[in-house]
């Protein structure tokens, strides 16, 4: 057998690199999970009642069964009057109509742990810190 010649893109990989990646793993998935229907990824954003800005928001995606919170963000002005909750609380019902098991999320050491924590959510793992490595946490909440 041909022994297959590495190519390393240490910087810059294009979609064009990776979707090959990509067609290899989605072709092995399907022999084991058959077809697996994608929901198209979702935001809810937050906006100033005067100026319209967005003043917070969330994007979350379509994880295999769970839904993905990749991005939840308040500007300091709107932080601790419960927007951040209201937020997340929406991408729980989205989760729930999509008939999804749950949520789940990760969060930096100096970000919101303890909300979410405070919202229900468990921490599953965990990537410890370092020097100049900030410690990472997978969080979930399961209906």
């Amino acid at each position: 057998m041909k022994r297959p010649v590495i190519e390393v893109i240490s910087e810059n990989a294009s979609e064009q690199d990776i979707a090959p990646v990509i067609a290899v793993l989605d072709q092995h998935a399907a022999l084991h999970m058959g077809e697996v229907e994608e929901k198209p990824d979702f935001a809810i954003l937050a906006r100033d009642p005067d100026t319209q800005a967005v003043v917070g928001g969330l994007y979350g995606m379509d994880s295999f069964g769970w839904a993905f919170v990749k991005y939840l963000a308040v500007v300091d002005e709107y932080r601790g009057q419960g927007l951040g909750s209201r937020l997340l609380a929406e991408a729980e019902a989205i989760a729930r109509t999509r008939g999804y098991v749950g949520v789940w999320l990760d969060t930096f050491e100096f970000q919101a742990k303890p909300f979410y924590e405070k919202l229900g959510y468990t921490v599953f793992g965990e990537l410890e810190g370092a020097p100049n490595v900030i410690p990472q946490y997978f969080l979930k909440k399961r209906f």
